[in-house]
């Protein structure tokens, strides 16, 4: 068996342009969060033919976005993701129009799985106990920042993150541990946004 994956990578243009396809998006979105998977078993879960995962599986492998985990038998492979998360910057994709489109399509793509997520939690917060739906939520703030706090604010959450990330729950509490999404959006008011 491999080791764990890194934390995290930053994408070049090549990782943009690949990972910019619907999906191979899933495809790693499922691997970071069910873990290490085999092509049938994502296609199975993800409503599509084991051919096509495969191939988009090796297309993942080329931009060093998945690897396999050496686990399985024969023809049997498991993949896993190779980082825990990935980033990039407007400025990754200057002068490229190509990275340009994928890091548009990238950032559409994401917010319409962060909708999807909320929305589920939405559907199914009352079946979960009143502790979760008591700790779980959204918050907004409206702060004044210059881009260089900004940057300093999001890093000062990424360490907090990485704090709980890194620590396991306590003992006498992992039976009532679960999978937390979180999720952070940091942008300027823009004019004819709302409220």
């Amino acid at each position: 068996m491999d080791t764990l994956p890194a934390a995290t990578t930053r994408l070049d243009e090549r990782a943009l342009s690949v990972l910019a396809h619907p999906l191979r998006s899933r495809l790693l979105s499922a691997l970071r969060l069910d873990g290490p998977a085999t092509a049938t078993a994502l296609a199975r879960a993800l409503g599509t033919n084991t051919g096509a995962t495969s191939y988009h599986l090796r297309r993942l492998a080329d931009v060093g976005l998945v690897t396999e985990t050496g686990d399985g038998a024969g023809r049997e492979r498991w993949w896993r993701a190779a980082h825990e998360s990935h980033s990039f910057v407007p400025s990754d994709a200057a002068g490229s129009p190509d990275a340009q489109a994928a890091q548009s399509w990238l950032r559409g793509e994401y917010q319409r799985q962060y909708l999807a997520w909320a929305e589920a939690w939405a559907a199914r917060a009352a079946t979960f106990p009143p502790a979760w739906q008591d700790a779980a939520g959204s918050s907004d703030y409206a702060l004044v920042l210059t881009p260089d706090q900004l940057t300093s604010f999001v890093g000062d959450v990424d360490a907090l993150v990485e704090r709980y990330r890194t620590a396991p729950p306590a003992p006498a509490a992992t039976e009532d541990a679960h999978p937390v999404l979180v999720i952070l959006h940091t942008f300027p008011r823009v004019p004819d946004g709302t409220p």
